[in-house]
């Protein structure tokens, strides 16, 4: 199965960063797809600890390329902190990244809308991080974006960029009463990202088609997770971009014919940050005590995540909407001690049951949901490498989540490091990895 789309199935956060670690071993190439520089993937390795926002994990490994894909949108003074962080700890960084550059720009005008968009609504905020995502897909989708490929025409990119702060500049300063934005002045710093990232400029597209024919694997790596796809997710409480699995295609530029699999990452339990929906959050001391042991805060922007039961209603939607092929659970270990757990198999509202998700935003803001209770166990799984070693509790547990799921467990995480993982399958099959040479 050389060619794997990895993606989450709950509302992000749910620990892929440390699958594509494990999984980039096997991989020629990790290619992202969607999303900015709000998310973040930590990989916990020999070596110390690293979070990415926008290069795949996979840059870890020697002889893997590392794409950022079309579907991105990219904040160049994001990136370059990046590169410099990850060089900074011996990294290294040359031909083996690459950019695509029809992925779209993060501008500081964008910064500004989002910010003073979401200051404007108070109680009916969406819960964003204020980095422009939003604003930069949202003039992609109007036709004005200006993309990373740009940098490489001064003339061009000035011209673009004067033509949409005539526009944005009245906005900013009639409807948001903010400063306007200066041209000359991101005219200049644009023009320094660009000769740093000149040389990276691609098009990536042709790369992953040449992989493809040369037969590598290749991991396409999404951000965030399916409940937060601008289409399927719980609108408008979404990210801005398509964060399911078909936009892994779109997101690339390859075939929908070339993805030969799809694995779904986990949590054994449920995490939710910002605003929106969540029918199983637990705001008791059983939903902090999960908070406290799950560490639960983001790695990007150190936001607290809201924690609740497994909701098998929200997984087995995102079984059905992305086609997964497989799944893997996380943080398995956080639910050690715990003397009852409990599953969300529907919820109830209006005086009726839902198995399947709602697309009725208030149904799934004022459900209840409808709980099976398990026993938990007291052993400790953490650091378990062994499935035969858990707890009969434990793999009762993980059992009904392949049930609820209607989706097979290949690989179950029991703690933050990389060897901490029970592969029972593994979802990428090995093969002979490619040199260096042949990847360009």
């Amino acid at each position: 199965m050389p060619n794997l789309v990895i993606i989450g199935t709950q509302w992000g956060d749910e620990g892929k960063g440390k699958i594509v670690d494990i999984l980039a071993r096997e991989a020629d190439v990790v290619v992202r797809y969607q999303g900015g520089s709000n998310a973040g993937h930590t990989v916990i390795n020999n070596r110390g600890t690293f979070v990415f926002h926008l290069i795949p994990s996979g840059i870890l490994y020697r002889g893997t390329l590392c794409l950022i894909g079309n579907g991105v949108v990219i904040d160049p003074a994001a990136l370059i902190e990046e590169l410099d962080h990850l060089q900074g700890k011996g990294i290294r960084i040359g031909s083996n990244f690459a950019v695509s550059g029809r992925a779209h720009l993060i501008l500081p005008y964008h910064k500004a809308i989002e910010k003073a968009n979401e200051q404007s609504k108070g109680s009916r905020r969406i819960g964003t991080t204020g980095r422009g995502i939003g604003p930069s897909y949202a003039d992609k989708m109007s036709r004005i974006g200006i993309r990373v490929g740009d940098l490489l025409n001064p003339t061009l990119f000035r011209r673009k960029l004067h033509e949409n702060l005539v526009e944005i500049n009245w906005f900013l300063e009639r409807l948001y009463h903010v400063e306007k934005i200066e041209l000359e002045k991101v005219f200049q710093q644009y023009m320094i990202y660009a000769d740093r990232l000149k040389d990276h400029i691609a098009d990536t597209s042709i790369m992953l088609s040449k992989a493809i024919q040369r037969g590598h694997n290749i991991l396409f790596e999404g951000a965030q997770g399916t409940h937060l796809d601008v289409d399927l997710g719980t609108y408008p409480y979404v990210t801005s971009s398509s964060s399911t699995a078909g936009g892994a295609c779109t997101g690339t530029g390859v075939g929908p014919t070339v993805i030969d699999g799809v694995l779904g990452i986990a949590k054994a339990y449920t995490t939710r940050v910002g605003s929106g929906p969540f029918p199983t959050e637990l705001t008791d001391a059983i939903g902090a005590g999960l908070q406290e042991r799950g560490k639960e805060f983001g790695a990007t922007t150190g936001r607290a995540r809201r924690c609740g039961w497994f909701d098998g209603v929200a997984v087995r939607y995102a079984t059905r909407v992305n086609g997964l092929t497989s799944l893997a659970v996380t943080k398995l270990d956080v639910l050690d001690g715990c003397k009852e757990l409990k599953l969300c198999t529907g919820y109830r509202y209006g005086g009726k049951i839902y198995r399947d998700m709602p697309a009725d935003l208030d149904a799934l803001t004022s459900c209840e949901p409808v709980y099976e209770a398990m026993r938990g166990w007291t052993v400790s799984t953490t650091g378990a490498t062994s499935y035969a070693k858990l707890p009969r509790e434990a793999k009762r547990y993980l059992k009904r989540i392949e049930e609820l799921a209607e989706c097979r467990i290949d690989m179950i995480s029991t703690g933050s490091k990389r060897q901490e993982t029970i592969i029972l399958r593994n979802p990428l099959e090995p093969k002979r990895k490619a040199t260096t040479a042949t990847k360009r």
